[in-house]
């Protein structure tokens, strides 16, 4: 049972129980303890925290040891955007895969066994699903984390993810409310905006957020956007007429309103943290993410003192900042008591490679003949997207090379790229493997001196497919997840 400290007043214990902060190393730090006794209700894990499930689960303990109904958050999304599979890559298909094969019960399967395995390491809320609608080809920070471009689609799969991740007993919190599909600025470093009209927003951006709503989705995450027809003066997550009226009344979401991390450039750049964290609370918020960058006791000092003296100056009602603190207590009690005792143990499912196979869309097969001779695997690598990280592998190197003993690769980038993967292959079958070609002019040039020096190349797309198949052979595996790569790979030496 957690004992608060003595000298904790209310105010302050409500000040940092709407704190969702990060800390660095793979155990728990003096001061996270600390303030766990304190008041603190939430810890929020990344990549670094986290080197395998045993080490997850010794982690969670300590926490709960401290606080025993402690939220535990992470942002797993599966895919591309993995944290309990960081080093490794991840044993599930993200949103897009899941939208392209476009069978609910498998994205409830999918996301049931990912909670499960999220429950077994004590872990009880995600940041997830991504209910954005990837509407904007060119979004640098969406793309594949989204379920796909049609609002009806996304709405009904981002529903079913809802009920398979909550099922397994962890809390879902579906982002980036009201929808960051439809940018082409990345909020970890600028600050987005969305011209559209309010009908279009209500019919497209809105869809997938109704249907978690109606699917009880027990935490929604802001986005830092700024929509002109929504509020034309403050992004989303400070924005009282999107979260306290748009989210919470007319959508009638009763659960938690988390931010996005409170340290990115469209915040931490135009309001600062402190003034930021005042005024989404203010505005409705009632957990203020932040720790993917700032992850210390000074970051907690400086957003509990800004939350405390903006109560007592009047900037910001106590009763809000109550109301806030009440609702994260409320899902710290469910996400206590709701893990499925039948979730923590028992074999893992192979769900998630299966449903990697059945997003695969293939050109070419009707006269390609799987390779029996170990190839030159050619990556196009782009810079990876903060929310990704480039910690985490990718490709089809590892999988094809355990198909094909010999296997050679090597990854290229920018105007040279073209020639020197030609160079370097030599006289071997190539494979060239992109992501969102579409997106990277240089790219699609290098791809397009492979194919006229060497026309057998295949071509494995671990983006969104957007740019026309071609190839000898052409794969779309809608991600980059571990998985994908293991069901491209397959196909190109026909494992299967």
């Amino acid at each position: 049972m957690t004992t608060f400290a003595s000298e904790t007043d209310t105010l302050t214990r409500d000040a940092l129980t709407v704190l969702q902060p990060g800390f660095t190393g793979t155990t728990a730090p003096d001061w996270l303890l600390r303030r766990l006794g304190e008041g603190l209700a939430s810890v929020g894990l990344f990549g670094r925290n986290i080197a395998s499930p045993e080490q997850l689960s010794a982690l969670t303990a300590q926490l709960r040891a401290e606080r025993e109904d402690v939220l535990v958050a992470v942002d797993e999304e599966g895919g591309d955007v993995t944290r309990l599979e960081v080093r490794t890559g991840s044993s599930f298909p993200g949103n897009h895969a899941l939208g392209a094969v476009d069978d609910v019960d498998l994205t409830r399967e999918v996301a049931h066994e990912l909670g499960r395995r999220l429950a077994a390491c004590g872990v009880n809320l995600n940041w997830a699903p991504s209910a954005d609608v990837n509407s904007n080809p060119r979004n640098p920070v969406i793309g594949v984390r989204s379920f796909g471009a049609d609002p009806a689609l996304v709405a009904r799969h981002t529903a079913a993810y809802v009920a398979g991740l909550q099922s397994a007993g962890v809390a879902a919190c579906t982002k980036h409310f009201p929808g960051h599909g439809d940018t082409a600025v990345d909020s970890h470093h600028a600050m987005p905006r969305i011209d559209a009209d309010a009908s279009v927003l209500g019919d497209r951006e809105l869809a997938p957020f109704r249907a978690a709503v109606a699917a009880g989705s027990r935490a929604v995450m802001s986005a830092h956007i700024l929509v002109p027809a929504l509020d034309p003066e403050r992004p989303a997550t400070l924005s009282a007429g999107i979260l306290a009226n748009l989210l919470r009344r007319d959508l009638g979401h009763d659960g938690l309103i988390v931010t996005d991390g409170m340290e990115m450039q469209a915040i931490a750049g135009t309001y600062g943290i402190e003034t930021g964290s005042v005024l989404a609370v203010a505005a409705g918020a009632d957990a203020i993410c932040v720790g993917g960058g700032l992850a210390d006791d000074e970051t907690v000092r400086r957003l509990r003192d800004a939350l405390v003296g903006a109560v007592r100056s009047g900037r910001l009602a106590e009763e809000r900042l109550a109301d806030a603190a009440q609702r994260v207590r409320e899902l710290a009690r469910w996400a206590a008591t709701a893990a499925e005792d039948t979730g923590r143990s028992g074999p893992g499912s192979d769900v998630g490679l299966r449903a990697a196979r059945r997003a695969l869309r293939i050109t070419g097969a009707d006269t390609a003949v799987p390779l029996t001779e170990a190839p030159y695997i050619a990556t196009l690598t782009p810079a990876a997207n903060i929310a990704v990280g480039d910690e985490t592998p990718w490709g089809v190197t590892a999988e094809l090379a355990g198909l094909l003993p010999g296997t050679e690769a090597g990854t290229f980038a920018g105007e040279d790229a073209g020639p020197a993967a030609l160079t370097a292959a030599g006289a071997r079958r190539i494979v060239a493997v992109v992501r969102d070609e579409h997106r990277h002019p240089w790219m699609a040039a290098a791809l397009d001196m492979l194919l006229t020096a060497r026309p057998d190349t295949i071509v494995v797309e671990m983006g969104v497919p957007q740019a026309a198949p071609r190839g000898a052979l052409h794969i779309a595996t809608h991600g980059a997840a571990r998985v994908c790569g293991r069901a491209a790979a397959e196909v190109i030496a026909g494992a299967r």
